[in-house]
This record gives C-alpha cells, structure tokens and sequence, in this order.
C-alpha cells in the first residue's frame, strides 16, 4: 500500500486492532496502556516510544480515550468508553429518582402471599418491598433459592400500585422461560427495543432517549448475559422514574459479549443487591440443584448415586465419551425415558475445539439422529457441513435482515444464539424455513454460514438457556476451560436429568480451580464516582 512499516497510520491502526480483538474476543472493556506494548511489538514490530506515539495520536483524535483507574492508565474505545459511563450515570439516577413513590406494608406482603399461595422468606420479602419502594434492585441467586417465585411477588405487588411493567430477557429461549413462569409476556431486549439496521447493515434501536418504552418498571432476567453494549441501550430506552429489577445468578459466566455487567454493579457496593441463599425445601429434593451448590461452594459434586437427577457415567477415553454421549442421545434416553433426541436433549461441550467438541460431536449425533434419507431435503456447503430437513440447528451471528412470522405478528431479524429447527428446504428458491421457537423464518440458503448443527453446543451458547436433559462430556478440556463457573454453569442449564461421561478427575479440578478468567471494565470503578 505505500506505507512504511514504520508509519504512524500503520501503528494506529494496529493499537485499535489490538483493542477491538481484545473487546470482541476477550471481554475487555479496556487495556492497560502498559498491556499494548508485548502485542503491538509482536503484531505491528514497534518498540515502547513508537507504541506511545500511536496511543497519543489516537488519544488527541479522540480516537481513544484514557482514564486512571485504581491508579493506573486504562484505553478504551471511545463508545464502549460511553456505554460504562452511559450505564453508571443512568443506574445512579435511578437510585436517586423514582418516579411515583411506593411504601410497601407488611398487609402488602400479606395479601401478596394469599394470592400467591405462598409464605415468602424474609429476604424475598426485602426484595419485593427495594423493587417497589426504590429505583434499582439487583435480585440473584443460584438454583432453588426462590427467584422465580421472588420475581412473581415482584410483579404482583407493582401490579397493586398500577405500575405498568415490562419483561424482557436477552435469548429467545430465556425470554420463553420467562413468560413461562410468569404468565405473562416476556420479549427478548432486542425486540422490546424494536431494532433495525442502518445503511452500514448496523443495529439501531427505535426505542431510545428521544423515543422512551411506557413503562414504570422493567424486569430483566439472565442478567449475567447482557454486555456493556446491549445494556446502555436498554437503559437510554427507560423513561425517567421508571424501576430497573436486574434478575441474574452471578456465579454463572460472564456475557459472551464485551464487559462484566452484573457482577460490576454487584462489586461496586452502591446499588441495592438482595442475594438469595436459602435452598426451599421441594428444591433439596434435586440432586442437580444440591450438586450445583456445592460446586459453586468449591465442595466436590456427590458422583454415587443412581437415583435421581444427576448421574456421573466415568470414561477412561475420548473414544468411549463420545460413543457412550451419541448411545445417550440417540438411544437410552428415549429408550428409557422418552425423551427427543432433537427437543429434549442437549450436549453441552467445555471447548468449541478437539474431538469432544462441537463440531466433531454434532456430526456423529446428525449421522444417528437425521440420517441421509431420500424423502428430505439436505444442502451441503462448500466446507463440508451437511444440513438436512429436521436438524438442529443454531443462529451464529446478529442477523437483522432476516423475515419471520408467529401467527399474526411479523419481524426481522435472527440473533446469536437463537436456536431452531429446519422445517423445510426448498431447492427451487434457495430458502429453508427455520422455526425459531414458534417464529418461522424464511431462510435464504446463501446465509448457512451463519448456522451450526446444535445438538452439541458449548456451555458459553447455553447461557440463558434451560432444557430437559443436559449431557456434559468432560475427558479432554483444554486447561484453560477447567473452571468452577463453567462447570457450574453447565450444571444449572439441567431441568431434569443432568449426565456428566468423563473423568472424575476432571469434575474434581474444575470444582477446585476458582480462578476466573480476568476480564479488565471500568463499569465498577465508575459507578463508585
């Protein structure tokens, strides 16, 4: 191109490249400037003066910006820079504001219970009243201690004092759940905030600052997923005074995308938190409930027993894992159980990579699951990857352009992580309809890159994400990956039956490991200012 490799342009442009990696890869909100020396010299061949230039040329062009946090230099981009600030500067407001002033009484609660048909616990009570009486609650907690039950309290104590209230979740799949268990409608964010797409094929949201939701109150549950980017726009979409309930389990991984949302505003220390800890009686009864606790309290998972929810099956061997996974997929389960290989069941993998991954897995499973029959349909891309009529199969990328219909309501757009199956291929006009939960999209065959076969997928998708019968193949994860949250995290995404094929060793080492994977933001510190 011209330039010399010694061009301040070329060096720009390397820092942001190295920044915008970091953000989309990693998670970070930011970097320490002293972090962007080693990989600038490794990618860009610069020394620490040239790096520093680039950063001072970009920072004087507002290209970056820099803050001192806990006294050390950060860089960001300038708008994630404003989505942490944007996020703290809106949840301070709604501490200090709420619109129509609630006092919630103890009749309140009272006549609450009757009409649930429920005796609340007492830090269940707390979280009722905070919702109600004040601007912000952050409601977690892991499984069985009464959140969803916490949540339906919630709303019928609004409902009493007339608030209008919104649900909203960021998966299909979460925002069902949550209509599920409350009756009531529940979209996913981006839905609510009703997006389109800019010229530049980017997403816009009709529902911003200039063009408020009508609500007093919004709940959004799997708060643990929602990035800094999501999460700034939801909040420039609320009305003044309205209450913002952040429902989440802040044991489970940190949102695919940039940031540490909730665990940020917990560590902070200045917003409202109610933590649920007590297991309800019924809830004990659950060995994948139990287990889950004592990982997360770093305690080994009981692996014995045959006679409940959650079975240990020890493989000495890759091999054997995934026979004994595709014969528990394909077979035993619906043999024993009746349970849909394609409904009902879900491999979750620790890794995207190796034999026990995704990809490998998915093909053994397609092979015994849909096998190639005359009768359907099937297309075959340039890669290799086979999709036929009846597959599973997972949305791997923002789409906004795509059409759906459910029933009389049509929309666009398909989003990371959606899950689907294909109802029908049509070789005549290059489409598939993809039933994403109820919305038929017409698929164009030219986008099957953005589709995967999703009877194994990894525990990073799940997130969000429930199903009856969870199968977790643990033999060969790469050291990395061997972590308490993940194993947890795969744990709670079982309703009914929960299956570890592996090693007892591995359960053992990612149970002990509780070091999570660092994630530099700057959310915390600002919400402190």
């Amino acid at each position: 191109m011209g330039l010399s490799p010694d061009s301040r342009y070329r060096n720009s442009a390397g820092v942001l490249h190295i920044l915008s990696y970091n953000l989309y890869s990693n998670g970070h909100t930011c970097i320490p400037r002293k972090k962007l020396y080693a990989p600038c010299r490794e990618l860009l061949g610069t020394e620490k003066i040239e790096t520093d230039g680039a950063i001072d040329s970009l920072l004087t062009e507002r290209r970056l910006v820099s803050e001192e946090l806990r006294g050390e230099e950060f860089l960001f981009l300038p708008n994630i820079y404003d989505s942490e600030k944007d996020i703290s500067e809106r949840l301070n407001r709604a501490i200090r504001y709420t619109g129509a002033k609630a006092d919630t009484k103890e009749e309140d609660l009272r006549r609450i219970e009757m009409q649930e048909g429920i005796v609340y616990a007492e830090k269940q009570k707390d979280a009722i009243r905070i919702a109600a009486d004040r601007g912000f609650l952050i409601l977690t907690g892991g499984p069985g201690t009464g959140k969803t039950t916490t949540v339906k309290g919630i709303i019928a104590n609004l409902e009493r004092k007339n608030v209008t209230i919104l649900l909203c979740a960021p998966t299909g799949m979460a925002a069902k759940r949550m209509s599920d268990v409350t009756g009531r409608e529940a979209k996913t964010i981006h839905r609510l905030l009703e997006v389109e797409w800019s010229e530049d094929d980017k997403p816009v949201f009709r529902r911003n600052a200039g063009n408020p939701l009508a609500c007093g109150a919004i709940i959004v549950d799997e708060v643990s997923m929602v990035d800094v980017e999501l999460m700034a726009s939801l909040l420039d979409a609320l009305p003044l005074g309205c209450r913002i309930i952040l429902v989440g389990d802040s044991d489970q991984l940190p949102s695919v995308g940039p940031g540490n949302v909730l665990g940020d505003i917990i560590a902070s220390g200045v917003m409202p938190v109610v933590c649920l800890t007590e297991i309800f009686r019924q809830a004990q009864k659950s060995l994948i409930v139990m287990n889950a606790h004592r990982i997360i309290h770093g305690e080994l998972p009981i692996l014995n027993k045959t006679d409940n929810d959650f079975f240990f099956m020890p493989r000495e061997n890759g091999s054997a894992t995934s026979d004994t996974v595709t014969s528990l997929v394909s077979k035993r389960l619906p043999d024993a159980y009746g349970f849909s290989p394609i409904m009902d069941i879900q491999v979750l993998c620790p890794s995207k990579r190796g034999e026990r991954g995704p990809q490998n897995l998915n093909k053994r499973l397609q092979a015994v699951i849909k096998p190639p029959d005359r009768s359907k349909n099937e297309l075959r891309t340039p890669a290799g990857r086979i999709f036929r009529e009846g597959d599973r199969v997972m949305q791997i990328k923002n789409n906004y352009n795509i059409h759906w219909k459910k029933g009389i309501e049509e929309n666009d757009g398909v989003f990371n992580g959606d899950i689907g199956l294909i109802r029908k291929i049509n070789y005549l006009t290059a489409q598939m309809l993809i039933d994403f939960d109820g919305r038929i999209a017409e698929y164009p065959t030219d986008n099957l890159s953005e589709l995967e076969l999703a009877y194994a997928i990894t525990v990073h998708k799940s997130q969000g994400s429930e199903y009856p019968v969870v199968i977790l193949p643990l033999i060969d994860c790469p050291k990395p990956l061997m972590y308490r949250n993940l194993l947890y995290t795969a744990v709670t995404r079982a309703k009914k039956i929960l299956i570890i094929v592996g090693g007892e060793d591995r359960v053992i080492s990612m149970t002990d490991n509780n070091k999570t994977h660092l994630r530099y933001s700057a959310l915390e510190t600002f919400l402190r200012e």
